[in-house]
């Protein structure tokens, strides 16, 4: 077979099979059907090897709370019984097997498809931890990944007759203006903290130490592109990916690029400030403060060079109005202070995690 993305391939599923059924038994149903939540064709990441686990002819399908409980069970059965066993030659069963993934496997006779019946607000509360139809505060902003928030703004929404999946996804599209403030000064402020380790560890002789701080520093600064150009950054696997999509990232990929591949302390610095100073550019374009001067200089009476990014990171806080977000340490959103995939990856953690740092007004 021929390679077709997961959105290409949900959007056969519901154009060829699940609509056609859905029209000729249950005519006029109001539903929504998208290919949104996990995984890498969502994001448009897929390829040939996303297809040997967890993807296949896979959607969501969206009902009103009492559609749900009146037709939901025969949907289900519905599809199961009627969906065809291949789409676009790919076989419509998701079979699970013992290590909790799920693999496309020919079958005959009933089929275990790929389709979740759910209710819009049901189904964003359990992604997210909360409800955008219903209003998003700053804590739902900074307790959700990124990555959560890329899940439900791309992906493919193949019919929304609920109207809620637009909704949502304008309501998410982008943080609002000065929490976006607020998490680009909190990534500066991340930057600030390690900037000189790269020289301090090389002149200790620890050239492994200088690289494994320079490599947080690419990181960090690969998400701080990201956040500048309002793209919600991936997790690991796909942070380079995206980050190559950006328009006219090729100068500072090139220096980051080299800055990992250096072999020596001083090389690396010598990087990370074409690195800096191309960001730094970058962030006065936004116009978002007063410009800032972007050139290195440097650390105190030590002969490091660095930008000292907390500059960048005042700047952002001082053209902030809101006095709540104003007077928030400089920790962030969730994955900005936070890199463990297990608490990243359930909402009742990360939610819990935000609210030990910024407890809510009761």
């Amino acid at each position: 077979m021929d390679f077709i993305s997961g959105a290409e391939l949900s959007r056969r599923l519901y154009d060829d099979a699940v609509r056609p059924l859905l029209s000729r038994h249950f005519p006029g149903l109001p539903h929504s059907a998208a290919l949104i939540g996990a995984g890498s064709e969502v994001l448009g990441f897929d390829t040939e090897r996303s297809t040997d686990h967890d993807w296949g002819a896979r959607l969501h399908l969206f009902l009103t709370t009492d559609d749900l409980a009146r037709h939901g069970a025969r949907i289900n059965d519905l599809l199961t019984e009627r969906l065809p066993a291949t789409i676009a030659g790919y076989p419509t069963s998701l079979v699970p097997t013992e290590h909790g993934t799920r693999h496309l496997r020919h079958t005959t006779g009933r089929v275990q498809h790929g389709v979740v019946i759910t209710e819009p607000g049901c189904w964003l509360t359990g992604h997210l931890g909360f409800n955008p139809l219903t209003g998003i505060t700053p804590h739902d902003w900074l307790a959700t990944p990124t990555q959560t928030l890329a899940e439900v703004t791309t992906g493919a929404v193949h019919h929304d007759g609920l109207g809620a999946l637009h909704a949502a996804r304008r309501a998410l599209a982008w943080y609002p203006d000065e929490v976006w403030r607020y998490v680009l000064a909190c990534q500066w402020q991340r930057l600030s903290q390690e900037e000189p380790f790269v020289g301090r560890c090389g002149e200790v002789g620890d050239e492994l130490g200088s690289a494994v701080v320079a490599a947080r520093l690419v990181r960090d600064l690969m998400r701080l592109r990201l956040l500048i150009g309002r793209t919600y950054p991936p997790y690991g696997k796909w942070l380079g990916t995206a980050f190559a999509r950006l328009p006219d990232a090729d100068r500072l990929a090139t220096a980051l690029t080299a800055t990992l591949r250096a072999g020596t302390w001083r090389d690396r610095e010598h990087h990370l400030v074409t690195a800096y100073e191309t960001i730094a550019a970058r962030h006065n374009e936004l116009g978002l403060t007063t410009p800032v001067d972007p050139s290195v200089r440097p650390f105190h009476d030590r002969p490091f060079r660095v930008l000292h990014a907390e500059r960048f990171a005042q700047a952002l806080i001082r053209s902030i109005t809101d006095p709540a977000l104003r007077s928030l340490p400089l920790i962030g959103a969730i994955d900005q202070f936070v890199d463990n995939t297990d608490a990243l990856s359930r909402r009742t953690h990360s939610r819990a995690l935000t609210a030990a740092l910024y407890p809510q007004p009761q």
